[in-house]
């Protein structure tokens, strides 16, 4: 298991209840996608937050990625919907 700091935007980070933690990830949490489905797993409001999961944006280290991008050493992920204009 590794540790990174996930941080949470806008209505997702409304629906898990905080703006930032600090999480184990299991090895099998290789890529974006995979950690979308890990999170799911945390409990009814993540499962809400990450119900549309090909809506939510994903920032590895401040640079954004698909979903199917290796998380690697990552240091920070970001999660977010999609940006809208204003």
């Amino acid at each position: 298991m590794r540790e990174v700091r996930l941080v949470y935007f806008a209505w997702v980070r409304e629906r898990i209840g905080v703006g930032d933690e600090i999480v184990s990830l299991p090895d099998t949490v290789v890529t974006a996608r995979d950690l979308i489905a890990f999170l799911k797993t945390r409990g009814e409001d993540y499962e809400a937050a990450l119900e549309h999961e090909n809506v939510i944006r994903v920032a590895i280290d401040q640079e954004h990625v698909e979903h199917d991008e290796p998380l690697g050493s990552a240091r920070e992920i970001a999660l977010f919907p999609p940006m809208t204009g204003g």
